[in-house]
């Protein structure tokens, strides 16, 4: 007894009596009003002013507000040092990654510039260095490749059996097509941005990103082989097509060109060494050596001079056209054909532009709106499309030169994109003579970063094995499946791990620690104990179809006793008292009527009969003791809710159940926890009855164990008065 009254008092309260409450009680103490509809809500909020209008301009141009404030003598010069730091990069990686998403050369410049002159006005990081990407590159690679293949522009040379591919042709069917897909790319962007689905990254986790960017650089290395060791190859696309072309260039091997093969090697060499130099003295230097653009420079200057084309026939970029052009119109032709492909770009390169521009935001003390980075990327692509751009995201390591040369604001990006103005205008056209074995060298290397992914096995083998499974699974689908089919196939399986862990979550009993109010799983603390009378289940996880049943069943197992058999013996048991009863009102039918012949006296027979009859219409309730049947060693189940955050249909209908099982064995059942949006929801469901009231909800688990224990020590008071 001394124990159950010790559960009324929170630690270091004294002795004075703990008003529970219920969540009846709460509600009408408290006065709980109902929620307002979320429609009604939104329209109550939306109203049209000058206040409003101003806040949405400043929300969709960021520049408007920060740009008045722009500390000029703090940080022109340092945004100015980056950003022509990053514009010597954008050139060499702009016309790489052209060359990887099988484009002419002059569009990667045009990548280069546009999205990341448009990023000024919309974008909120001020340390993402936007343009073109390896994984977006070989994105758009593998669909125009599969789309508009070279084969489909091969033309005989001077009415002879011999075939070869009309570049020129080719190339401004496959710029087209891009330019359509990323405007289709930019509307899917705008599109989630305005819809406030930047949450939409949240389904890509971690493991998930890491797992298909590394896959990704795979693609890339093996689609850069072939400029390596200069030989031509079939396009591959669809399922396994990463293995085909990788057969394909084993298989032509004896073909290499060892004129582009040493030039390859020379290349890659000297970037990576410069590049281990340039983080090993980063604190050092002013600015990271410009390796890439050096060596495109003197490999230009080489290729030139030497004629490496005609007389070691290493393959170059060849003709780079100065000025811009005008803007084109997409071909809604292709939409139909390009818009998985279109929102697979759109999700990968946002997820990556946002993981980036959190990590700096988070490093230099300001906020990224994740709505309106989405919407910055879609504005960059949706208008840089019109000017023969392919979409772009964020590169890891032009972001990191921009922060670590003194970048401070977009104010840098302007400066980068003015430097690849300057090259379109005036120099582009002097990189003819570039071997792509150089650009092939550059995007090697640069995928080092990717590939030190790798060592994610052994962290997450300790971390987290569903995670690592994850990250395989990503992997393997991707280099087997192609890109878009994979990311599908990677998100799918990541779901269905959330989906198979809230299927097999924790079940636990809870026990009391003295002195104080709190409740623990009695299985991992020592000191927790029971409260006598009274089981706390609860689950680790929320209460949906999925797993609903296995919550009953789990519940019942936990309980230690056989609900279900108990309940089957005890409709036995009520089934086989009925009959004894029917037999007992049939002898005492006879009986009466015997007596009734042999009575002297009418009167008397009836006043026996009526008396008889009275007594066997008297209410009298069978239970489990009175039909011989076990009784419970507890009399009330409390249900830990506090994990859970919404019920469906299916799990509404399962807790009537189980109140009804319960009930048919004489035990309570009390719900602790439940938050105020769960309640709600049950009663739309329409949970509640005559028999399962709001008395028995309880805020918290020590509330339910009071009332449950107190109403239990009143039942044997008021038990042991009347005997």
């Amino acid at each position: 007894m001394a124990g159950e009254l010790a559960l009324s008092r929170r630690r270091g309260a004294s002795r004075a009596s703990y008003e529970v409450l219920s969540e009846a009680d709460l509600e009408e103490e408290a006065q709980r009003e109902p929620a307002e509809p979320s429609l009604r809500g939104c329209l109550r909020k939306v109203r049209c002013s000058a206040s409003t209008a101003k806040s949405l301009l400043f929300r969709f141009l960021p520049f408007l507000r920060w740009l008045p404030r722009y500390p000029v003598k703090d940080w022109l010069l340092g945004d100015i040092i980056s950003g022509f730091s990053v514009g010597i990069m954008h050139l060499p990686q702009g016309l790489a990654y052209a060359l990887l998403a099988g484009l002419p050369p002059v569009t990667g410049l045009y990548s280069s510039f546009y999205p990341v002159f448009l990023y000024f006005f919309f974008g909120t990081s001020r340390h993402n260095s936007v343009g073109p990407f390896a994984i977006i590159s070989v994105m758009i690679g593998s669909v125009t490749e599969s789309l508009v293949p070279s084969e489909d522009f091969l033309e005989p040379v001077n009415g002879t059996n011999v075939t070869i591919v009309n570049e020129a042709r080719r190339d401004a069917a496959r710029v087209e097509l891009v330019a359509t897909l990323t405007i289709l790319v930019g509307i899917f962007q705008v599109a989630l941005g305005l819809l406030q689905f930047g949450f939409v990254v949240t389904y890509l986790s971690d493991p998930l990103v890491r797992g298909y960017t590394t896959a990704a650089s795979v693609h890339v290395l093996i689609s850069q082989l072939k400029y390596v060791f200069g030989i031509s190859l079939g396009e591959h696309s669809g399922p396994l097509s990463l293995f085909m072309t990788f057969i394909e260039i084993c298989q032509n091997l004896p073909k290499t060109n060892v004129g582009t093969l040493v030039t390859a090697i020379i290349a890659m060499v000297a970037i990576f060494i410069v590049k281990e130099l340039n983080h090993k003295f980063s604190a050092k230097l002013p600015m990271p050596i410009p390796i890439e653009l050096i060596t495109i420079i003197v490999s230009t200057g080489i290729s030139y001079g030497a004629n490496l084309n005609a007389k070691f026939g290493v393959s170059v970029v060849g003709d780079i056209p100065s000025g811009l052009k005008p803007p084109m119109a997409p071909n809604i032709n292709y939409f139909g054909q390009v818009a998985g492909n279109a929102f697979a770009i759109a999700v990968v390169g946002y997820a990556i532009c946002i993981s980036l521009g959190k990590i700096f935001a988070l490093k230099h003390g300001y906020k990224v709106d994740s709505n309106q980075e989405l919407i910055a990327l879609g504005f960059s692509n949706f208008l840089g499309g019109f000017f023969q751009c392919f979409a772009i995201s964020c590169s890891m390591s032009r972001s990191l030169v921009q922060e670590s040369t003194g970048g401070n604001s977009q104010v840098a990006g302007v400066v980068a994109s003015l430097v690849i103005l300057v090259t379109i205008l005036k120099i582009g056209e002097l990189f003819r003579d570039l071997p792509k074995a150089i650009l092939a060298a550059i995007i090697i290397v640069n995928l080092k970063g990717m590939f030190k992914q790798f060592t994610d096995f052994r962290t997450l083998w300790k971390s987290n094995r569903v995670d690592l499974m994850v990250w395989i699974v990503t992997f393997v689908a991707t280099l087997l499946l192609n890109l878009d089919i994979g990311l599908g196939a990677s998100v799918a399986f990541a779901l269905l791990t959330i989906i198979f862990q809230t299927q097999l979550p924790h079940y636990s009993i809870l026990g009391h620690i003295s002195d104080t109010d709190i409740y623990r799983d009695v299985a991992e603390y020592k000191k927790a104990q029971e409260v006598p009378g009274v089981k706390i289940f609860r689950s680790s996880s929320t209460i949906y179809f999925a797993n609903a049943e296995l919550y009953t069943e789990a519940l019942k197992k936990k309980s230690g006793i056989n609900v279900d058999k108990l309940i089957e013996k005890k409709k036995k048991a009520l089934k086989k008292l009925k009959k004894r009863q029917k037999q007992a009102e049939k002898e005492k039918a006879k009986r009466q009527k015997a007596a009734a012949n042999e009575c002297n006296g009418p009167g008397i027979a009836v006043i026996e009969l009526s008396q008889e009859a009275a007594e066997s219409n008297a209410p009298t309730e069978p239970t489990l003791h009175s039909l011989g049947l076990p009784v419970p060693n507890f009399h009330t189940v409390i249900l830990d809710f506090s994990p859970v955050n919404f019920v469906d249909t299916v799990s509404i209908k399962i807790l009537k159940n189980i109140f009804r099982d319960f009930r048919d064995i004489e035990v309570d059942v009390l719900l602790a926890g439940c938050p105020a949006s769960v309640i709600a929801q049950l009663e739309r469901g329409n949970f509640f009855s005559q028999t399962i009231t709001k008395h028995h909800f309880f805020a918290s688990v020590h509330d339910a164990v009071v009332h449950a224990t107190g109403q239990r020590e009143e039942a044997l008071v008021c038990s042991s008065t009347k005997m």
